[in-house]
C-alpha cells in the first residue's frame, strides 16, 4: 500500500471509510464550483469516482491519494496524479490535482499534499513532466500551482462545456523536492 507522510498529512490509498466524508466534500457546491461543470456529486457518484481512482492505481501505477490529517485522522480530500483523458490535446500527460473540503482551505494543506505528490511522481514513478489544469478565476488552485513552481503553458477550451482552461506545467528535473 502506497503511503506518504508529510509534517501534517498522510497521503494514502482509499478505504470504504472514506466514502462518506469524500461524499460530503463532493456535495458542497462551493468545493465543486470549479470542477467540470460545477455540479455536485451524489454519494453514488462519489463511490463510483473512488472506485475509478483505485482502478487508476492498478492500471497506471499512480493515482489520487486520500489526504488525511495526521493529527486527527480526518479525511481532508484528495491530491495526486491522473491522466487527463478528457482533454486529448494535452496527451500524453500526467496531471496533478487536488480537492479539499472547505474546513481545510487556506491552511497550506493543498500545497503540502501536492508537493508530496510531485515528489512521488519524480522519485517513485520516474515521471519527468506534470501538468495541472484550472478554470480561469480559480485563484486558489492557481496559487498552489505557482507554489509548486508550475508555469502557464497554454489556454485551451473544455471539449464538452466550452469554457476556457489554463494548462500549467512543470519539468520535474527542475523541481525542488
Amino acid at each position: 500500500m502506497t503511503e506518504i507522510h508529510t509534517p501534517r498529512l498522510v497521503l494514502r490509498r482509499w478505504t470504504e471509510d472514506d466514502l462518506v466524508p469524500m461524499g460530503e466534500i463532493n456535495a458542497d457546491p462551493e468545493v465543486m464550483r470549479w470542477i467540470d461543470d460545477g455540479s455536485v456529486l451524489t454519494p453514488d457518484q462519489t463511490a463510483e469516482a473512488v472506485e475509478r481512482w483505485e482502478e487508476d492505481w492498478d492500471e497506471e501505477g499512480f493515482g489520487l491519494f486520500a489526504v488525511e490529517l495526521l493529527a486527527s485522522g480526518e479525511l481532508a480530500g484528495f491530491a495526486g496524479l491522473s491522466v487527463p483523458e478528457y482533454l486529448p490535446e494535452v496527451l500524453p500527460a500526467v496531471e496533478i490535482g487536488w480537492r479539499l473540503g472547505q474546513p481545510f482551505w487556506g491552511q497550506g494543506y493543498a500545497s503540502e499534499a501536492a508537493h508530496a505528490a510531485l515528489e512521488f511522481a519524480l522519485q517513485d514513478r520516474g515521471i519527468d513532466r506534470v501538468i495541472s489544469i484550472s478554470r480561469p478565476g480559480n485563484e486558489a488552485s492557481e496559487n498552489v500551482m505557482r507554489k509548486l513552481g508550475m508555469v502557464p503553458e497554454r489556454v485551451t477550451t473544455h471539449p464538452v462545456h466550452g469554457f476556457p482552461l489554463h494548462v500549467h506545467a512543470i519539468d520535474l528535473s527542475e523541481f525542488d523536492a
